[in-house]
Parts: C-alpha cells; structure tokens; sequence
C-alpha cells in the first residue's frame, strides 16, 4: 500500500493525560474525531473507577454472584485477563482495592496526602485467577475490585484506530497518554514518533511503519506522596505496593498497543529481570534506568539516529496470541 504525504493533528486533553488523533486526509478529521470520541466515551462508561455511573461501579455489588456485562466491558475484562496470563499476574486487573489503599482512590488531579500511612493489600493467590468471563457473564469475588487502568487505555487506542480505518479508509495514529495505535496506510516516511516519558529524560526519534503500535509505561507519571512517602500507579501485585523504579520508563513495539502496553508494564514490575524477559520474547524495546541509562532490545534502533522500528508481530497474530494464552 503506497504512503500518502499530508497529515492533520488533533490533540485534547482526555482522562488525566493527553490524547492526540493523527490521520492522512485532513478533509475527514472532524469525522475521525467523532468517531473517536464515541469509542472513548463507551470505553469510559464501562471501565471508570472515578465515574459514579460507570458500568464497572454500578454492577460491582452484582460481580461475586455473577453479572451480565456489555459488550464493551466484557472485551476489556478479556482482554485484561489475556494480559495477566501471559505476564504469569505481573499485570493484573483486580488490584482496585490495593490501589486504593495507597490512596490512588480518585482522580490522580485530586489527590491529597491525608497523612495515613499506606496500607498493603496483597493476596498469595493471584486476584485475576478467581475472576471468571463466561460470554458476557463476569463474577469477581467480593474481596476483590476491579482496575483496568493497566490495559483499558491501550485497548481503547486499538478501538479507535480500527474503528476509523473501517469507516473512513484513512490512514491514523492515536495516541492516549502514551500509547500509541496506528491503522491504515502510513503517511510517507512512516509514523515519525518521539519516545520521551519526562522533559529531563534521553530521548529518541523512531519510525512506525503502518499498523505498528507503541507503549510507554512510567513509574514518573501518575505520582503523588501518602504519609509523606512517594508513590506511583504500577503496582507489583505480589506485595500491594509500587514497583520498585528501576526503569523510570518501558517503551515496547508490538502488533497491537494492547500487547504492547501488557509488555511494558510487566517490565516496570518485574525490575531487573526485565531484560532478559523481554529479550526472550524478541520484541524491540527501551528500558531507561533509575539514573538515565538507556537499555535497548529486539533490534530497537541507536537513539542517535531515526530509524524504522521493525517487529515480525501482526495485530490478527498478537490477538490470537493473548486469546491462546488466556483460554
């Protein structure tokens, strides 16, 4: 499919972060803006922890006897669990209460330090073990809440980029908070993306050829103090704590953003034995260190110099990959 040259950009402000939509024929923006709007805003509805009407509140007192759920969140909650089987629970979707109790409880905008000292919530059996999907039917065991702040944004990004190359044949990038979707033919040159998770921090320029995603995982984002100690959003599901900072940021490339992001963010948990994890897996990937020291894998290009990020990954082939390790 030939690259097409001229691009529009349209960038808000969405859930705590920035959101930016990119597509290869400025006359269908706006269209592409409304689609992606209507997916973000049905991704919202069903999987808000900070939205009262969410469908994710509203049908929690129904989880532990069984509830019918939406389309949409029923391919969350799939999704979110295909990611916990193929990190062995490295990213797991039932640590709403451990979140919480480190006082990640609403908006990261409205956080205060109440002075409380955090309180871990960890359990020798892993949560997303005892959650059971079958079809539409979601039941989740009383002691346990719901969080798909781990794998939803991503899910969301591959939605909506497949969403507008169904309905409008343009190429697109979407990018939520970092992570990065992209569908249909690329503009020429491919996706120039640059990957920096904070101002101070060594950056680099790469190439996403058309359907490659992208996802950055940070323990510098999303941050505020409890009882005067700092804490941040990823958590390790082992202890109920934050993950020990030893990369400040994960970049990994993948066939869809949602594997991506599951890749990154079980390498912030996993600490140094994420190298040799991800270095298995063959994936292209950036690990930048507690002091600023870049680790590249899997053929991620010298960040001197642009270059095209390659993965042997399809978007049918990473799915069918998450669906096998899940069922």
């Amino acid at each position: 499919m030939a690259a097409v040259a001229t691009v529009a950009t349209d960038d808000w402000s969405l859930w705590s972060t920035s959101a930016r939509l990119v597509v290869t024929d400025p006359a269908l923006l706006p269209e592409a803006r409304r689609i992606a709007d209507a997916v973000l805003e049905r991704v919202e509805l069903a999987s808000s922890r900070f939205r009262p009407d969410s469908e994710i509140l509203t049908k929690a007192p129904l989880f532990p006897v069984g509830a019918l759920v939406s389309d949409t969140l029923a391919e969350l909650m799939r999704l979110a669990l295909a990611s916990a089987a193929e990190t062995d629970g490295d990213v797991d979707p039932t640590l709403a209460n451990a979140l919480g109790a480190i006082g990640y409880d609403h908006d990261i905008r409205l956080i205060l330090d109440d002075g409380v000292p955090v309180r871990a919530i960890a359990s020798t059996r892993p949560g997303w073990a005892s959650v059971r999907l079958v079809g539409n039917r979601l039941t989740v065991p009383a002691h346990l809440g719901i969080d798909l702040g781990a794998t939803a944004k991503a899910a969301a990004a591959d939605q909506v980029a497949a969403r507008i190359v169904a309905e409008l044949g343009c190429g697109v990038l979407v990018s939520l908070g970092g992570d990065i979707a992209t569908a249909g033919p690329a503009p020429a040159g491919g996706w120039q993306v640059l990957v920096q998770d904070a101002p101070l921090d060594p950056c680099a320029h790469v190439t996403l050829a058309e359907g490659l995603a992208l996802a950055t995982s940070s323990t510098q984002k999303r941050r505020w103090t409890k009882a005067g100690r700092p804490q941040h959003h990823i958590l390790d599901p082992a202890s109920g704590l934050p993950a020990e900072p030893v990369w400040r940021s994960v970049t990994v490339a993948a066939g869809t953003c949602h594997r991506a992001n599951t890749l990154s963010t079980a390498a912030i948990v996993r600490g140094h034995k994420a190298v040799a994890w991800l270095r298995e897996l063959g994936v292209p990937a950036r690990l930048v260190d507690a002091e600023g020291v870049v680790v590249s894998l899997g053929g991620w290009p010298d960040d001197n110099r642009s270059e095209a990020l390659e993965t042997s990954e399809t978007p049918a082939a990473a799915d069918a990959e998450a669906e096998r390790s899940f069922l």
